[in-house]
């Protein structure tokens, strides 16, 4: 019997891209009313927000 790795799951390297993302968007567009202009601080956390998720994604199921 050989000792079972972990396994690569769609459903939650999907939540992890989802949630980073959106995470990155919530507080961009928090920075953004704060500072008066919430459409450029809801623009800005999506671009930030975009490679953030999909660099946590890579590293956290780089080695699966």
């Amino acid at each position: 019997m050989q000792p079972q790795g972990p396994t690569f799951s769609l459903a939650g390297a999907g939540s992890v891209l989802i949630g980073f993302t959106a995470a990155c968007i919530v507080v961009g567009a928090l920075v953004g009313w704060a500072l008066g202009n919430f459409a450029y601080g809801l623009a800005f956390g999506a671009v930030v927000g975009i490679p953030v998720g999909v660099a946590v994604t890579i590293v956290k199921y780089r080695n699966v």
